[in-house]
């Protein structure tokens, strides 16, 4: 009886889907244990094998924990809103919704041919308005939300009203705006309902605001921080720009220190845990006030040396600074508009990054210093930040490297004073950055103090003339939550006079309105402004035509849309009460499960959907919603499964003529040619004769193609990515044939190849898996060749879960080859072999060291090593020739969490019912691990000849006995009696002399 994957999986999976086998309960009297996968975007290119990676460990861990037990939840579903289906919908004028649900389709194909026990009945894609009906909730509950300083929480709305109705907001311990508006509860009583809202936007959790934002022209929306790299949009390269928009924005400031506080209590990683605090960025010093001459105004700085005071040489603001051009003099305000023009098209993570150019431009303003009254120029470089603290600097270069490059770099310019030093110490060649070893000088009050007193000091002081603060700052800054796209979650907002108002939740969800086009409208308003049928009827409460908006009863709708992290921020607790039309889920579903106990996802989220994940739970947990603080107990994050890139070596031009000014270069057809690997590097390497060599080769090609010119080429080399398709993946021999009759290759189907022993060797390169790189394996067709268990077995064995590793096809052959050694202990040709004789005590050694070595892997997530000893107990079971029911019946149920197909099969042969998913996993029985036999190392003046099982409960004297009487040792001895015999009980045996 032959081992058949395909059919094998092909019935299991079946069975799993029409019993549904992994559903999970909420009503039980089980542990639960709830495992997650972060949130895939189904893309169209589908699954490659480095996609699940974290499926596998996570299916690894759910499926042992049933065997242990627990009611495990172990769900899936899909991000479904995002950017590339809308650029797509741009592009093709498909319906991004329809390109959505077949990509789903496709991962859905997919990840049923690898065995994952999801609970499929519980399946989200925020897409669906069933789903974004509770985002758009959550939005409003955040809307109707103040932070409450003094409690450190949430709180709703109308106990904001309700303090501002007895007490005005003078006393009040709230995170709000900047500058907010001091009154009295006789103000707040007399302003209109207007003034009211204004007043209440400055306080709730999310808002309406003027912000900077990455604005990227070309996908015609903002784009957040993680969505840039090196200065352009991460999805097609398009240059992005600071702009300033009225947006939404999520206070997730409020949450700071509780974000900072929060990582202490749960399990992750220290690398993941630093980059969120580094994110967070908490910094304890002083906020200060100075007052800019002959304007009035104030340049409020944060700065974390106060200490410094009196080296204050010049003051930076962001160029975006709000003061700039009200303080700008005439004379400095082209240079000072023209750097603002150019600043503009940096992304702040270019900005920040930048540390070697030195860039700004003087205001012709000047502050007065609060102590000495002297006059602090102002400029504006665009490495200050405007939404990083205050958006100012008091820069003080003797005590900061960047201040002290910025002060030299424009020295002797207008505007830039000499350093001023307050330290003992010499600053001639750097600045003093040390919090330790000094004495302030030229300081006043402060001289002769150190860091500490100094800081205290000088926050006395300015607390005293009403110039700053002691003040704890961070980094952390409200996230824009507006998007101009049209595939993404409608805000549930309309305006009445330009202020937002929330429409009721019963009336949700505010559904996705079709469009002719989707791109912004010719007036540059988002998407969604192409509708025709897009304004809210406060008599109707439904959607009604544009046309009907009078303003009384009939207003205009939001225009932008939630981003792609919006229906990410809370996914995990709708997998608990999936199909609750009523709310996002049930008070008793959300205690049952609490949080995530396993996360598994990729390190690339760490300050982004962690810090928005962890912000909303923590934003429901005070508002009565969430059960827990934290979303996620542990998160592990997988390593990246790397492609084994192709390549081949095209040598080309250009070519130049000799003086035949009327030689038509673009007529002549000149073949390609192709070189090996070896005489390309050769060639890299600077070896004159291998490029003489080449030159001549295809100056020959060249005059044979065109014989009656006067043509010369220079030489150009250009690796080529190549498709694995035309590659042995073994020998990485080309087949020359196949690659020229390729479609993506069309080019070069008449190109020349110089050859090594009669064959063409590609390069190899460890990279990235990539779709544009060609060097992604389809799972699929790892599933039809080996089955999906092997896929399984080898990704798991290629190395540690959390390690980036290569993709090496040619090594799957050592696994499937394993579960076919695997079946043959249950199975010979004629059928099932398994006896009901009592096993050896080597075979339950065998059996109990592989459950007690797959128990602590799964627990320590050590995945790699399970695959090994697996390997080993097969083999060791195979020389033993056991077939007994015994040893084999646990172990198909040791084996299921890692490859499931085949163990439901071996468990149905074996005579059972049902499935193998939820028999208890076998316990170690260390009686049978203990060794009874010592294979010693028997040597002869130190040096091992031979080696002899002896029993470990013999004496000395009966082991010296033994050895003696070997044939071996008399052999050794030659007739000659030992002068010295060492033994140490069941560790060794040496014969001296």
């Amino acid at each position: 009886m032959k081992y058949h994957h395909e059919k094998i999986e092909a019935k299991w999976q079946q069975y799993w889907a029409e019993n549904q086998t992994f559903a999970a309960s909420n009503n039980s009297d089980k542990p639960k244990y709830y495992v997650l996968d972060m949130f895939p975007y189904p893309s169209g290119a589908g699954l490659h094998v480095g996609h699940p990676l974290g499926y596998i460990a996570s299916d690894i861990v759910a499926r042992f924990k049933r065997h242990k037990g627990f009611n495990v939840l172990h769900p899936q579903g899909y991000d479904s809103f995002g950017l590339p289906a809308e650029q797509y919908a741009i592009q093709t004028g498909q319906h991004p919704e329809k390109t959505t649900r077949e990509n789903i389709a496709r991962y859905r194909e997919q990840l049923d041919k690898i065995g994952f026990s999801f609970d499929w009945s519980r399946e989200v894609r925020t897409s669906n308005a069933d789903y974004y009906k509770h985002t758009q909730w959550i939005f409003i509950q955040l809307f109707n939300s103040w932070y409450n300083l003094a409690t450190d929480k949430a709180e709703d709305i109308s106990e904001l009203i309700s303090i501002f109705e007895k007490s005005g907001n003078a006393t009040i311990h709230a995170v709000c705006d900047d500058n907010v508006e001091i009154f009295f509860p006789s103000d707040w009583k007399f302003y209109s309902e207007e003034k009211k809202q204004q007043i209440l936007l400055q306080y709730r959790l999310t808002y309406l605001a003027e912000t900077e934002v990455n604005w990227c022209p070309a996908l015609g929306t903002v784009l957040a921080n993680d969505e840039i790299v090196n200065g352009v949009s991460e999805r097609g390269g398009h240059p992005v720009i600071r702009k300033k928009m009225t947006q939404w924005s999520m206070r997730i400031s409020a949450y700071a220190e509780r974000l900072l506080q929060g990582l202490e209590t749960i399990d992750w990683s220290e690398s993941i845990k630093e980059s969120q605090r580094n994110w967070i960025g908490k910094s304890v010093g002083a906020s200060v006030d100075f007052i800019v001459k002959n304007s009035g105004e104030k340049i409020s700085v944060f700065t974390t040396r106060p200490d410094t005071i009196f080296g204050v040489t010049f003051m930076t603001l962001a160029p975006e600074h709000e003061l700039v051009s009200q303080i700008t003099t005439p004379e400095q305000k082209a240079a000072v508009e023209s750097y603002i023009e150019a600043t503009a098209k940096r992304s702040e993570r270019e900005r920040m990054a930048d540390v070697k150019t030195i860039s700004g431009v003087f205001t012709g303003a000047y502050a007065i210093h609060p102590f000495t009254h002297d006059l602090i120029p102002v400029w504006i470089g665009d490495y200050v930040l405007a939404g990083y603290g205050t958006g100012a600097v008091m820069a003080v270069p003797c005590g900061d490297e960047r201040d002290y490059a910025f002060a030299n770099h424009f020295k002797g310019q207008l505007g830039m004073p000499e350093i001023k030093n307050i330290f003992n110490q010499d600053i001639s060649e750097a600045a003093y950055g040390e919090k330790s070893g000094f004495e302030l000088i030229n300081s006043d009050f402060l001289n002769g103090l150190g860091y500490k007193d100094g800081t205290q000091k000088i926050i006395e002081e300015l607390e005293k003339i009403h110039h700053g603060k002691g003040k704890t700052n961070y980094r952390l800054r409200d996230a824009v939550f507006s998007r101009q796209r049209y595939w993404g979650e409608p805000f549930p907002v309309y305006y009445v006079n330009g202020l937002p108002q929330m429409i009721d939740s019963q009336h949700l969800p505010i559904v996705l309105p079709e469009v002719e086009k989707y791109l912004p409208t010719e007036d540059g308003q988002p998407p969604l402004g192409n509708s025709t049928k897009w304004a809210w009827s406060t008599v109707e409460n439904a959607i009604v035509d544009n046309d009907k908006i009078d303003n009384e009863t009939v207003f205009p709708l939001e225009l932008n849309t939630m981003p792609g992290w919006a229906g990410s921020s809370w996914y995990w607790m709708r997998y608990m009460d999936a199909h609750n039309d009523a709310e996002f889920a049930s008070a008793d579903a959300l205690k049952y499960w609490e949080n995530v106990d396993l996360y598994i996802g990729g390190s690339e989220h760490a300050t982004g959907h962690l810090l928005y994940s962890r912000f909303w739970n923590k934003f429901l947990k005070d508002r009565g919603y969430a059960p827990t603080e934290e979303p996620f107990k542990k998160l592990i994050n997988q390593g990246m499964i790397l492609g084994m890139s192709a390549f081949v070596y095209r040598v080309h031009g250009p070519i130049m003529t000799n003086g035949d000014e009327n030689f038509d270069i673009s007529k002549m057809k000149m073949p390609f040619l192709f070189i090996s690997k070896l005489e390309y590097d050769s060639i890299v390497k600077g070896d004159e004769e291998a490029k003489n060599n080449l030159k001549e080769f295809y100056q020959n090609l060249l005059n044979e193609a065109s014989p009656n010119s006067n043509l010369t080429v220079t030489l150009q080399l250009s690796p080529l990515h190549v498709d694995l398709s035309v590659i042995n993946d073994v020998t990485n021999e080309l087949d020359i044939e196949a690659f020229k009759k390729h479609p993506l290759y069309s080019d070069y189907k008449d190109a020349e190849f110089i050859l090594e022993n009669g064959k063409y060797i590609v390069g190899r390169e460890v990279e990235k898996m990539s779709k544009s790189k060609y060097n992604v394996v389809n799972p699929d067709d790892i599933c039809n060749d080996y089955g999906a268990d092997t896929l399984r077995l080898y990704e798991m064995f290629l190395g540690p879960l959390e390690q980036a590793k290569p993709w090496n096809t040619a090594g799957i052959t050592g696994v499937s080859g394993f579960l076919k050694k695997l079946w043959r202990l249950y199975f010979d040709d004629n059928g099932l072999i398994v006896t009901n004789d009592e096993p050896t005590a080597e075979m339950y050694k065998t059996l109990h060291k592989t459950i007690k070595k797959v128990t602590e892997d799964i627990e320590n997530f050590s995945f790699n090593t399970s695959v090994s000893q697996f390997m080993i107990c097969v083999n060791e079971l195979a020389s033993m020739k056991c077939n007994h029911r015994k040893i084999l019946e646990p172990l198909a149920v040791v084996i299921s969490p890692y490859a499931p197909h085949i163990a439901e099969e071996l468990w149905a042969q074996l005579g059972h019912e049902g499935s193998v998913s939820t028999v208890t996993f076998p316990i170690c029985e260390e009686k049978y691990l203990v060794e009874s036999e010592k294979e010693y190392p028997v040597s002869f003046n130190g040096k091992m000849r031979f080696t002899i099982k002896l029993p470990l409960d013999l004496t000395v004297p009966q082991i010296q006995e033994i050895v003696l009487a070997d044939e071996r040792t008399i052999k050794q001895l030659e007739g000659r009696t030992p002068n010295k015999i060492i033994i140490v009980p069941g560790k060794v045996i040496n014969l001296v002399g």
